[in-house]
């Protein structure tokens, strides 16, 4: 993959915590930061409930992230609140200790006789509430920057989207002398100003999902379904929704005789290709296929692959796949991203990762894809992996380590050594 493509997706310290009651939580992700570039397949890949499809959620923002940053097209379209709240109980914390020190030491003083604040203790005590407001005052700006972002993404990618069909037409219909062309001009004109103010950023972003079934409207058509993006952007010229709709059934491998039935009326595999074909009808850049296939028979996964891979080239797509079969995020991935209880544990282009593979999760994950080879697999042998064995995190804390360019791992800087001799 070109590392000097245009970096689509950004996830920075994405953290996804549900609240389980009795003041627990749940910490499906924790920490976890990538980036996509464009034009290019990212595999997320691990055990079930690591967090996968979590992940994938909370980029399209079907949840309200916990904490983190998520910039799409360079635009932050995702912000959580709860690192700059932490670090503005943190700094409290750390005043009202300063001023119980400080505190403590005027006490001490009265009780030898000096009855003043000495001139030491009242600096000590104006630093430590300037320290304070500081960083209670950024962190109030930072919370507050969050919450817009995170509320107005979509009004804001439609005002510039309003900006950008003004400069393109206002200059045409002024400098256009023939009055005919200078009306149709204007009835464009129109047309895309109205299509730029109900723009969104997130039509920009679609998914398909696991279950074909569930994720379709029983008591609608084929047609309903697909054209549906296009009813809710406001386009409103049945011939075009039509046209479009056959256009997307044929791209999938379907006819414009399925337009007019139901779901139920399908198999599993052509549900699936109508889930890719409602994606794919409002032309985003970015696919989240979460485990598109791990419901479908094996011959028709094959399939379902092959017709993702062949719309990525043929619309240029960016996607963010989701499986759990290693061979498959193999053939269609171009860098992988290995996730265990909602930490990413090691990233690194494909070919790297199968390669080399040095976090012993990631080594428990390859050692159990089986092969058509029976001899080989009387013979294969599955590595368990024993967190508890494996890693000593007492005092040296894990922290994402760059081991080669563009392959990183979580470890601490004891395990971050024994790989770079393992990789020597």
């Amino acid at each position: 993959m070109n590392d000097s493509a245009e970096i689509l997706l950004r996830v920075e310290h994405l953290c996804q915590y549900f609240k389980m009651g009795a003041g627990q939580e749940l910490r499906a992700v924790d920490d976890v930061s990538f980036k996509i570039r464009k034009g290019e397949v990212f595999g997320l890949v691990g055990e079930s409930g690591c967090g996968k499809t979590t992940t994938g959620r909370s980029v399209i923002k079907l949840y309200d992230i916990t904490s983190g940053n998520i910039y799409f097209k360079g635009q932050r379209i995702c912000a959580g609140t709860r690192a700059y709240s932490d670090a503005v109980t943190a700094a409290r914390r750390e005043y009202r200790a300063s001023v119980a020190e400080i505190k403590r030491a005027v006490k001490a003083d009265k009780a030898n006789g000096k009855a003043e604040v000495s001139a030491e203790n009242a600096a000590k005590l104006k630093a430590a509430e300037e320290k304070y407001r500081a960083v209670l005052t950024e962190q109030t700006a930072n919370i507050r920057s969050a919450r817009f972002d995170d509320k107005n993404c979509n009004r804001v990618y439609a005002e510039e989207q309003i900006k950008l069909v003004r400069e393109e037409f206002e200059p045409k219909i002024a400098a256009e002398a023939d009055d005919g062309k200078r009306v149709e001009l204007e009835k464009q004109f129109r047309r895309q100003l109205q299509l730029a103010k109900k723009s969104r950023i997130m039509n920009k972003m679609q998914m398909i999902f696991q279950d074909p079934i569930a994720s379709l409207d029983p008591r609608m058509t084929v047609r309903d379904i697909i054209a549906e993006g296009l009813v809710i952007r406001g386009i409103k010229d049945k011939k075009f929704i039509d046209e479009q709709v056959y256009k997307m059934l044929d791209l999938v491998g379907l006819v414009p005789e399925h337009a007019g039935r139901y779901p139920h009326e399908f198999s599993g595999g052509q549900r699936q290709r109508i889930g890719i074909a409602r994606a794919i009808i409002l032309e985003p850049e970015l696919i989240i296929a979460d485990e598109p296939i791990s419901a479908l028979d094996v011959s028709i996964q094959a399939q379902v692959i092959n017709l993702l891979n062949d719309l990525r080239h043929r619309l240029g797509l960016t996607i963010l796949f989701i499986a759990h079969d290693l061979s498959v995020v193999k053939y269609f991935s171009d860098k992988i991203g290995v996730m265990y209880y909602g930490k990413m544990v090691e990233l690194a282009d494909s070919d790297e990762l199968f390669a080399n593979p040095l976090h012993p999760y990631t080594k428990s994950l390859l050692s159990a894809i089986p092969l058509p080879d029976p001899n080989f697999e009387k013979g294969r042998k599955r590595i368990v992996y024993n967190p508890i064995a494996e890693h000593d995190y007492s005092e040296d804390k894990p922290v994402m380590r760059e081991i080669r360019k563009g392959h990183m791992i979580y470890c601490n800087a004891a395990e971050f050594e024994k790989y770079k001799r393992q990789l020597s």
